[in-house]
């Protein structure tokens, strides 16, 4: 089953076209890690994914529902974007918790008040997902008092309290030093195993080619070449995959 389908999809920010004409589709249970040069468009088309920017042009549809098209020359969003938000969640590279909320009101928070959920039924969801997550003694502790693997682990279960369609990671290591990563990575791993649909904009290269199903190299708002991760790292035949790779593995 196709969960996101992005088609020909555009975005300016004034004169600087950061994506160019981008299409991809995600299949239910598949694990696609966008990677590439700083600069390349990867975090923006993950924002235009997920409704934090508006697209330029294209067509953004999940579960075959359109959320954006082009009808005579403008870009409509559907009005029913709400329910629409609802078949994903995001993990940011900041965190982005409530630092006024214990972790396990930061986790039931959404369920409850946007889903209109039992807070019985919630907690006790949410308290199974943090025991998973090796967070069941962090349910009272505020943000402040955690690290950042574990601030970073506490977001993940908070996406995943929504019960979303599709997890989108947008460099999900990228504030963490290389011990609290690997403790995040290892989460990810799990949920991939577990046939997550996920999309993750990373730059831990090793971590792209162990977890995903297909790997898609993204260079100056195109996609330049996507494939299974064994092709992409092991034998590409594409010259600027090449040497980005050959950049990053200095």
């Amino acid at each position: 089953m196709n969960i996101l389908n992005m088609e020909h999809i555009q975005k300016s920010f004034a004169d600087n076209h950061v994506i160019k004409d981008i299409s991809l589709k995600v299949d239910q249970g598949e694990v696609v890690s966008i990677i590439g040069p700083s600069g390349s468009g990867k975090s923006t088309l993950l924002r235009c994914a997920t409704l934090l920017e508006t697209i330029g042009g294209g067509t953004l549809s999940y579960l075959g529902e359109k959320a954006a098209w082009e009808e005579n020359g403008k870009v409509v969003y559907s009005k029913n974007l709400k329910e629409i938000r609802r078949r994903f969640g995001l993990v940011f590279q900041n965190f982005n918790l409530f630092p006024h909320y214990s972790v396990l009101k930061n986790v039931m928070d959404a369920p409850v008040s946007v889903l209109k959920r039992d807070r019985k039924e919630v907690r006790e969801e949410a308290l199974a997902l943090l025991e998973k997550m090796g967070l069941a003694d962090k349910a009272d502790t505020y943000p402040d008092q955690l690290s950042g693997g574990q601030k970073q682990r506490v977001s993940i279960v908070r996406a995943l309290a929504m019960k979303p369609e599709i997890l989108f990671f947008d460099e999900p290591t990228s504030a963490l030093d290389p011990e609290l990563t690997g403790e995040v990575l290892k989460v990810i791993k799990q949920l991939a195993e577990e046939k997550m649909t996920m999309v993750i904009v990373t730059h831990e290269m090793s971590f792209a080619r162990a977890v995903s199903d297909r790997v898609i190299f993204i260079d100056g708002g195109h996609i330049v070449e996507q494939g299974r991760p064994e092709d992409l790292f092991g034998d590409t035949q594409n010259e600027r995959t090449r040497q980005f790779l050959q950049n990053y593995n200095r």
